[in-house]
């Protein structure tokens, strides 16, 4: 192998070995725990060595450096998420390839999305993005909407042509009640979901925590992790 691709597997084995330990710790399944790898700020290279390495599940945050990206990886057999905060004029874009928006916060981007969806012939999982710092009405600092939104928004998914209400995503808030706990944090959004679940059965989807919090996440019962600094290493400062 080159040395990068040594060097990710070492790394994806290491985040390998605590997503066993705290699936194992919380009396879970390995096997109901999915890895995104977080790919932002690096190269398309870095995704043809993931994918060899065996990781299904890639994601970008920044519409600008992901439509190329999954563009020149497109014969991969993978699933491209969105996690990003995300613009209406930047929706045609993403769901070109994107396969689940994770930061769905508002009725008019779901508007966007569906409009998007239905010219391209596509169906969108989406998840709505729980704000934990924001007061009712509101949406967070690094967007997401109120818990009290929730169940609107997810409604609204369930109306709108050509998406799918798959579940929740989170990001362990800096501000507020749950600033510095994530696992609160976590179990708040799994509370949460489980409400969202009694209309919606099927969004059963929890993605949250990241490199940092994974444990915390997996003991709390997120279904997803999107980790990136874990595997590939510290990023590069955007310009």
């Amino acid at each position: 192998m080159t040395d990068r691709k040594t060097e990710l597997a070492d790394n994806l084995a290491r985040v390998e070995e605590r997503i066993s330990s705290a699936c194992a710790a919380a009396g879970r399944a390995r096997d109901e725990v999915t890895l995104i790898v977080v790919t932002k700020t690096y190269p398309a290279s870095d995704v043809r060595l993931l994918a060899e390495l065996g990781v299904r599940h890639v994601a970008e945050n920044r519409d600008q450096d992901a439509a190329p990206k999954a563009a020149e990886c497109a014969d991969l057999p993978l699933t491209w998420h969105f996690v990003g905060q995300l613009q209406t004029n930047k929706v045609r874009s993403v769901v070109s390839y994107a396969d689940v928006v994770h930061s769905v916060d508002r009725n008019r981007l779901v508007t966007a999305l569906s409009a998007a969806a239905v010219r391209a012939g596509r169906e969108l999982d989406c998840l709505i993005q729980v704000a934990l710092d924001a007061e009712s009405g509101e949406r967070g600092d690094r967007g997401g909407v109120a818990p009290d939104g929730v169940a609107a928004l997810a409604d609204g998914l369930a109306a709108a042509e050509g998406l799918r209400p798959a579940g929740l995503m989170t990001v362990a808030p800096l501000a507020g009640p749950f600033a510095g706990r994530p696992r609160a944090a976590f179990d708040r959004l799994l509370e949460i979901s489980t409400g969202m679940r009694a209309a919606h059965p099927a969004a059963n989807m929890v993605s949250a925590g990241m490199s940092a919090d994974l444990d915390d996440a997996v003991a709390a019962g997120a279904t997803h992790v999107r980790v990136g600094s874990a595997v590939l290493g510290v990023r590069p400062r955007l310009g």
